[in-house]
């Protein structure tokens, strides 16, 4: 009956593929489980040969057939257990499949020493100088310009402490120089002369040199940016009208704050005011730090009324004060003008006086970076058979902070 079911099932050809994968035990009985569907066939043919006619000689003739086919099956059981195999023991487990090769992979050690091409970089390295040019102009006891003196005629002190003087020159270098030129309603008849002077001032231009123009009354205004055209300014100044207040302070602030995009080392600054301050909203103190913190000679040019004229305001009455303490301290120089056919003359003299400088180089032996102010202090030695002589220059700078 078992061979029966087995036969007519599918569960032997799945038994039989999956074989291999069993102990050797269980392969024998699938085996014989093999053998016996096999044998089925022979043992049908032998019941069915009951039903026929033939009777009990049929029956008595298939006594052969049916031990042949039992011999078949033995052989054929045989051949399997000879195909599968044995166990080795009853209890002894099948030997673990071999273990993959294990392959051991050495890599290279690099070395670390530069080649003798190989450069080590140092990022770590900075190099920084510091120069510091100082402007001076010498003049004679008739306020007049002394040209030719040497290196050696000067000596220069920071902070009380001598300083050794790297690089000298007295060559007409080129400038950025901003006009600062007020237009108030109190510059209105003086407002012609004034641009006559500003016409004579840039006629000592040289081809490198670069200008600004900064306008003020109520208020400053930059009316031409920087420009190496001369003319732009004037052109722009013939259609100036005066009125309204006095910022002068705000509008030297205005100019200081333009002359940092300037392109030349050296700077000027030249004011056209009848003085006095009316309307700014920064006080004194803080343009005075201002210009100690940039390196730029300040020049004025102060038109005022007579002192005994009554209509001269308290304002006019201090503008002489403060244009002389704002020029000196940068190394520059106020003039007052009495009378306006002067004022062109005056300008003239300014922009020679620019194209007329020594300009002293050195390196501070203090090196410390903290932002304090230092004091300048330049000294003349008096060369034989000449006047005592005077000389104007910044009176000192902030040192850097990085």
């Amino acid at each position: 009956m078992l061979t029966r079911v087995l036969a007519q099932s599918r569960l032997i050809p799945f038994l039989l593929r999956n074989s291999r994968k069993t102990e050797p035990r269980r392969r024998v009985i699938w085996s014989f489980l093999f053998v016996g569907r096999l044998a089925a066939g022979p043992f049908a043919l032998l019941r069915n040969s009951r039903k026929t006619d033939h009777g009990r000689a049929a029956e008595t003739c298939a006594s052969p057939i049916r031990m042949g086919a039992r011999l078949a099956a033995f052989a054929l059981l045989g051949f399997c257990c000879l195909a599968h195999g044995f166990p080795a023991g009853d209890d002894q487990p099948a030997p673990p499949p071999p273990a993959p090769d294990a392959r051991v992979t050495i890599a290279p050690r690099t070395s670390t020493k530069p080649g003798p091409k190989q450069l080590v970089s140092h990022s770590n390295i900075r190099v920084e100088t510091q120069l510091v040019l100082i402007p001076v102009t010498v003049t004679d006891p008739l306020n007049r310009f002394v040209t030719g003196l040497e290196k050696q005629h000067f000596k220069l002190f920071e902070d009380k402490v001598e300083q050794t003087v790297t690089q000298f020159s007295s060559e007409d270098a080129p400038l950025s120089v901003g006009l600062v030129f007020d237009t108030s309603g109190s510059m209105g008849p003086k407002l012609q002369k004034s641009r006559q002077a500003a016409s004579e001032f840039f006629k000592t231009a040289n081809p490198q040199d670069e200008f600004f123009l900064v306008e003020f009354n109520d208020s400053p205004q930059l009316a031409v940016p920087f420009t190496p055209n001369s003319e732009e300014i004037q052109n722009s100044l013939t259609f100036t009208q005066s009125k309204g207040r006095t910022a002068l302070l705000d509008a030297i602030y205005l100019a200081m704050h333009e002359m940092k995009k300037a392109r030349n080392p050296r700077k000027a600054v030249l004011i056209i005011s009848d003085g006095g301050d009316n309307s700014s909203r920064y006080t004194e103190t803080e343009i005075r730090n201002a210009v100690r913190e940039a390196d730029v000679q300040i020049y004025a040019i102060g038109i005022y009324e007579p002192i005994s004229s009554r209509s001269r305001t308290p304002e006019e009455m201090a503008g002489p004060g403060l244009l002389q303490q704002t020029s000196e301290q940068t190394g520059g120089r106020a003039y007052e003008v009495d009378n306006l056919a002067d004022l062109p003359d005056v300008a003239a003299k300014i922009g020679v006086e620019l194209r007329n400088q020594y300009v002293l180089g050195y390196t501070p032996k203090n090196q410390e970076r903290n932002g304090k102010y230092r004091h300048v202090q330049v000294k003349l030695v008096q060369p034989a058979g000449l006047p005592p002589l005077k000389a104007f220059y910044r009176l000192g700078y902030y040192a850097p902070t990085q």
